[in-house]
């Protein structure tokens, strides 16, 4: 376990690359011991960080849910991160790049709570039970470390990035709100385009056979910390699309067939 020295020093320097748009090095170059609850000590140091300045939790992310992604990184589970106020914007957004330090995008459904979810035997059926609503969502995710250092060609690791909030940074909401049982939700899909070019086209099954296992997994992840998710919160279950980078100028369209479309513009 790293020291609370150098975790609390890692959250400041996440914080200070976010607020300069520079991503700094993977903490695991440093630190070759680093583990996975490091990395979530980091982002939680983060997190607390933000809401001493005033941001407030809305809910939670799940990244690495397809089977494809955890095989690359040699990976056994999903991760997660929080999600601010603060990174919430709505379709038609104008989305400013110079706030972050390397932007790509992900289609996602987002589940928005009406009930408590908690505990260790959490079911995709209680998930269903508890849900207000789904609803399309592209994730931006960036990297406060570097994907890959540019002087060593050093790849960070699952590590680094839990630390760096799981890559979160901002998502947009938008589309169709459907009941969570108005459809079989493992064949919702996404086309997302770019500038009018299609760049990746994906089934919500691919998020670990049902998006709502999602869900369900991060409830068990937090029962041993008494930590339960909560009426109102947005849970984004994870992407069924591989990231692209967005850049100024680049205009964004992800069309989820009959949920409707999200869209946004980079300035």
């Amino acid at each position: 376990m790293l020291s609370e020295e150098i975790i609390e020093q890692a959250a400041i320097d996440h914080l200070e690359a976010e607020v300069n748009s520079k991503p700094g090095l993977p903490l695991s170059i440093k630190h070759p011991e680093m583990t996975l609850e490091d990395g979530y000590a980091i982002q939680k140091s983060w997190v607390n960080k933000k809401i001493a300045q005033g941001q407030k939790v809305v809910g939670y992310k799940i990244g690495y849910t397809s089977r494809a992604m955890q095989k690359a990184l040699n990976i056994e589970e999903p991760d997660f991160g929080v999600l601010l106020d603060s990174m919430v914007f709505n379709d038609g957004a104008q989305i400013d790049v110079s706030k972050f330090c390397d932007p790509r995008i992900e289609v996602e459904l987002a589940f928005v709570l009406k009930d408590r979810l908690e505990g260790e035997n959490v079911t995709i059926f209680d998930v269903l039970n508890a849900t207000d609503y789904v609803v399309p969502t592209l994730e931006i995710i960036d990297a406060r470390t570097h994907r890959k250092d540019p002087e060593t060609g050093y790849t960070r690791k699952v590590f680094d990035t839990v630390a760096d909030n799981a890559g979160n940074a901002a998502i947009i909401i938008g589309g169709r709100p459907i009941k969570p049982l108005e459809m079989d939700l493992r064949w919702c899909g996404g086309i997302l385009n770019i500038n009018g070019v299609v760049e990746e086209t994906g089934l919500a099954a691919a998020v670990l056979n049902h998006p709502a296992n999602g869900i369900c997994w991060v409830a068990k992840r937090f029962a041993p910390h008494g930590v339960s998710l909560e009426p109102g919160q947005i849970i984004l279950s994870g992407s069924f699309t591989a990231p692209v980078p967005v850049k100024v100028g680049d205009t964004v369209n992800a069309d989820y067939g009959p949920l409707g479309t999200i869209s946004c513009h980079f300035i």
